[in-house]
């Protein structure tokens, strides 16, 4: 899981409450490309798409919908080519 934006300590404003898995778009055994959208997260007033830092071969999906989810959390274990 990659950094929250910064703003989120100094404002807070758009981050209210817990930061959950709103929905997984990949599953294993899928070939993903670097910049897809992996999860979309909500945090009460936003949704933030979480795109993949990387392109391969999905391994294992490690959230599920629902799931909280803190900074720096595994998402999915991804085979690179």
């Amino acid at each position: 899981m990659p950094r929250f934006p910064e703003c989120w300590d100094s404002c807070g404003s758009c981050r209210t409450g817990e930061v959950f898995v709103d929905s997984v778009l990949i599953r294993a055994g899928e070939t993903i490309s670097h910049d897809d959208t992996m999860i979309v997260l909500e945090t009460g007033k936003v949704a933030l798409d979480i795109p993949s830092p990387y392109a391969g071969t999905v391994l294992e999906v490690r959230v599920e919908q629902g799931d909280p989810l803190d900074e720096g959390e595994l998402i999915a274990l991804v085979e690179l080519p």
